[in-house]
């Protein structure tokens, strides 16, 4: 169906936007001096900082890319969920209160706070500037990705238009703005998620969803073959024209032609099913082809459904509650949707195939993570689910932007304590995703095009309100989390790279007017991106950050805290091999190829797709090796 924005959405989308602008004003008469700017002047109370913690942390990955992915692949999505919070333990015990101890300002700060050394000054701060990049993209996608159902705009204003308030938020106030905002949008996200779960609950689940005729439903279909011909399929007593045969991945589809209507269908492994499947076609001159028809201006959501529950064709059952939900998954069939990309000359289809899946499956991991070598998996893939697993779990407590946050508080005890609000929110957020994904998987809406839509249209089907709110939230959602990473960079920038590295002795004055500049320009660079990367999943997206900053930030931080014999020039190679390593393997692995570069027949250089595994380790070792080198030599 076509999006059709609600003025009440609107309505409650404006008032929300004015709120932040609101606090930004009011803050912004308010920060005079450098400290205010870049960490809110120390004074933020340790549970305001907490709950700003987790608005920072629970950005479009954890909202939009993680309920997405358990949407469509179940409990690997919630594997993200998983590791996320687990990254926390690290930052709790290892990083909150050093952290607060050593810096001042920027991450920088603290890693340099021994040393003194312009070369760990300059690549500590490139590695800011890359790493709060890579975490801009997935964010500025998906406000790109609300604004379409939200506001009938086209993916690229939204991305303009959180670009444009989130560069307002942090030129006018900086820290002190980002961080009450970010409190805002992190205790409402977290209240209205339970809502959401709470609906989801009391409708249950059935195997022929109806969400009020607002919704294209379409029950599986399966047709017998009775004969192939190169230009004709014959399925029981109905004759197909065949268009062209498709082949990808192993599977094999047929492109159907019958009076003049287009459908796609796959060949199941034994060859005599064919099975009624979605289809996008991606022309050469842009046009984009949904199920025959030119829906270029258009974009269409699906449900999925259960197809049996405990044997029965047909179920319904309302008000189950949290572990009875899961246990009618487990013992039912769910109905969900698998994409395959095929290349045809200049012509790319994107084939959206119905894929019934025993509920004990959906709820095991290895549908999207191949794990089990009795399913097929190879050790390349087991070593890249390990490899996502340590990035996650090393890459949070090395976060730019989640650093810094430890220098708004006023003392290393305020830091450990916000750390456990900070545990708490998150963790209580991500048990509600598994119920939001798996509410849009079996009796909610995906759209085919962008799962990122997967939580907003399970709202929309509850009615336009709690749509209106949940979306309004999500935007925030981008906001609060784009907010704290540009003000990362402009502390880069005018802090790290102008004040210290290149030694201008500037005023708080001039620090501020820098960081607000460098606000502006690293907000364009943002829109840019967030518009070329359209249409990829968020949460994988943050993946290549968390990657990118475990493997160049996290050593060093390790290491200067808990190994005496670290130099200053171990740390600056430490820093270089983990940011060129954990880049060069991303650009060279196979999910880049396919779904950056449009090369899906062509087999990438680098036969896993999240680096960290070999990143980490590599920056480690470069770090110890290079301070043994270097380190100074006793006089006798």
């Amino acid at each position: 169906m076509i999006y059709t924005p609600s003025p009440w959405a609107v309505i409650l989308f404006i008032a929300f936007v004015a709120s932040v602008l609101g606090i930004s004003i009011h803050f912004a008469k308010k920060t005079k001096s450098a400290s205010g700017y870049f960490a809110a002047g120390g004074t933020i109370h340790w549970s305001v900082n907490g709950v700003a913690f987790a608005g920072d942390y629970l950005s479009a990955a954890s909202f939009l890319g993680i309920c997405g992915m358990i949407a469509m692949s179940g409990y690997d999505g919630f594997l993200y969920s998983i590791g996320y919070l687990g990254g926390w333990i690290v930052a709790l015990f290892v990083v909150a209160e050093p952290m607060k101890r050593m810096g001042k300002f920027t991450f920088t700060d603290a890693i340099d706070s021994k040393f003194n050394s312009k070369g760990i000054q300059l690549s500590a701060a490139i590695s800011t500037l890359v790493v709060s990049i890579f975490y801009l993209i997935p964010q500025m996608v998906g406000a790109g990705s609300l604004v379409t159902p939200l506001l009938g705009l086209p993916h690229w204003a939204g991305v303009v238009m959180v670009g444009t308030i989130v560069v307002l938020i942090v030129a006018m106030a900086g820290m002190t703005s980002t961080t009450y905002v970010q409190f805002l949008k992190g205790g409402l996200l977290i209240i209205f998620s339970m809502v959401l779960v709470f609906l989801v609950l009391s409708r249950g689940i059935s195997t022929a969803p109806d969400q009020g005729g607002d919704v294209e439903f379409h029950q599986y279909t399966t047709l017998k073959v009775e004969s192939v011909s190169g230009s004709n399929v014959s399925l029981e007593d109905k004759s197909y024209d065949v268009i062209k045969p498709l082949e990808a991945g192993g599977l094999k589809f047929f492109l159907l032609s019958k009076g003049g209507e287009e459908s796609v269908w796959k060949l199941d492994t034994n060859g005599s099913i064919l099975e009624e499947t979605q289809y996008v076609v991606q022309m050469g001159d842009g046009r984009v082809l949904y199920n025959g028809a030119d829906k270029s201006e258009e974009k269409f959501y699906q449900v999925g459904h259960m197809s049996e529950v405990y044997g029965q064709p047909e179920y319904e059952h309302a008000n189950l509650n949290a572990l009875s939900f899961i246990d009618t998954i487990k013992n039912g069939t769910v109905v969900r949707w698998s994409k395959q990309l095929v290349a045809d000359g200049n012509n790319k289809y994107t084939i959206y195939y119905q894929n019934p899946t025993p509920g004990k499956d959906i709820l095991s991991p290895g549908l999207k993570f191949k794990v089990d070598s009795d399913k097929g998996a190879k050790f390349t893939d087991k070593l890249d689910f390990v490899s996502l697993m340590l990035a996650l779990f090393f890459g949070t407590a090395a976060l730019p932007h989640i650093l810094i946050r430890y220098y708004t508080v006023p003392d290393p005890a305020s830091a450990r304590k916000s750390t456990i609000v900070a545990i708490a929110c998150i963790g209580l957020f991500y048990v509600l995703t598994l119920y939001m994904g798996l509410g849009a998987m079996v009796n909610g809406v995906i759209d085919l095009t962008n799962e990122n839509m997967s939580a907003p249209l399970l709202a929309r089907s509850f009615g336009v309100t709690i749509f209106a709110i949940i979306s309004a939230i999500a935007f925030a959602t981008v906001l609060g989390t784009v907010s704290g990473l540009i003000v990362a960079t402009s502390g880069a920038v005018a802090h790290d790279l102008m004040d210290r590295y290149m030694g201008l002795k500037m005023t708080d004055k001039q620090k501020v007017r820098a960081g607000k500049l460098t606000a502006v320009v690293v907000g364009i660079i943002a829109m840019i991106l967030g518009i070329l990367f359209k249409g990829m999943n968020v949460s994988y997206l943050v993946g290549w950050a968390f990657a990118v900053a475990a493997s160049a930030n996290l050593p060093a931080i390790v290491m200067i805290l808990f190994w005496k014999g670290t130099t200053a020039k171990g740390v600056m190679a430490s820093i270089t091999v983990g940011l060129v390593s954990a880049l060069g393997l991303i650009l060279l692995s196979q999910e880049t190829f396919i779904n950056v570069y449009g090369l899906p027949d062509v087999t990438a250089p680098v036969p896993i797709n999240n680096p960290a595994i070999i990143s980490v380790p590599l920056s480690f070792i470069t770090l110890v090796v290079v301070s043994l080198l270097t380190k100074r030599k006793k006089v006798c």
